[in-house]
Formats: C-alpha cells, sequence, structure tokens
C-alpha cells in the first residue's frame, strides 16, 4: 500500500506557500484597489489610443471588471494560506491561482497599463505588480519542480512507510 510520506521538504514547501500567497494577497489587494483607479485606467486607455472622451466613457466598467479579476485573485491567494494543512486540493488551487497571476506580465496585462502605472506613481506603482506577478511565477516554478521531484503534491513521497 502506497501513501503520501512527508519529506524533509514537505514543511519547508507548504510554509514558503503559505508566506508567499499572504504576500501575494496583500500586493494583490494594494494593486487592486489602490494602484487601479479611474484616473489610471483612463490614462492607459489613452496610451493604447483612445480618446479622452472614449477612456472616459470605457475606463468605469473597465475599472469594475478589473476590480472583480482582482478579487478573485485576492481570494485565490488567500486560499494560499492553507497550505500547511497540507491538503491536495490547496495545492491545486495555488497552483492555479499563481499561474494567472504570473501571465500578467505575458500578455495577459496590456503594456499601456503598465506605463500608466510608471506615470502616476513612479516606480513604486510597479512594485505590487512585480512582487506578485513575478513572485507567482517563482512559486509556480518551485511547485512544479516540486512535483516533478516527488511525484505528488506538498514534495509528499509515494513510497510506503518504513522503506
Amino acid at each position: 500500500m502506497t501513501t503520501n510520506v512527508p519529506t524533509p521538504w514537505t514543511r519547508r514547501l507548504q510554509l514558503l506557500t503559505a508566506a508567499a500567497s499572504a504576500v501575494f494577497t496583500l500586493g494583490t489587494a494594494l494593486q487592486t484597489f489602490l494602484i487601479i483607479n479611474l484616473e489610471m485606467i483612463e490614462h492607459s486607455m489613452r496610451l493604447a489610443g483612445l480618446s479622452a472622451e472614449e477612456a472616459a466613457g470605457a475606463a468605469p466598467g473597465l475599472l469594475t471588471f478589473l476590480r472583480g479579476v482582482g478579487g478573485v485573485f485576492i481570494a485565490g491567494n488567500a486560499l494560499g494560506l492553507l497550505a500547511p494543512r497540507g491538503w491536495t486540493w490547496v495545492f491545486w488551487v495555488v497552483l492555479a491561482v499563481n499561474l494567472g497571476q504570473a501571465a500578467g506580465p505575458f500578455g495577459m496585462i496590456p503594456p499601456e497599463v503598465y506605463e500608466a502605472s510608471l506615470d502616476l506613481y513612479g516606480p513604486a506603482g510597479l512594485l505590487p505588480t512585480a512582487v506578485t506577478d513575478g513572485g507567482a511565477a517563482l512559486l509556480v516554478i518551485v511547485l512544479l519542480v516540486s512535483l516533478a521531484v516527488f511525484r505528488r503534491p506538498w514534495a509528499r513521497s509515494p513510497y510506503e512507510k518504513g522503506r
């Protein structure tokens, strides 16, 4: 009978995931409710080629949508705080959420959004997204390497106890 036996890496991976999830939850909340505002959305739309009138008309709807997406990522990242419980479903949720978050800089978020953040807030405007999206990419790599090495979520061994 095979079981999922903890390895020396199991608890470390779970604690790393929980800590990263806490940082990503906070960073995503900052990005969603502080950096992303009507002024930034309108500015990014003008940078993308819309007129001031078109941007002003479309920005409120886009802001609502982006805050909704941000809320989903906040909730998903918060679920990662359950990683120390060792539940398999948490591993898969964390992997999926962080894959989605890491996709932002790779075409999911238009470059004009980053440019508008930089214009309005300077480098501090890019910090939350750099931490959350870049950190998410690193966490995905760590989780996938762990999965490839141990062939089980949370760096657990597939071998029977006592072997």
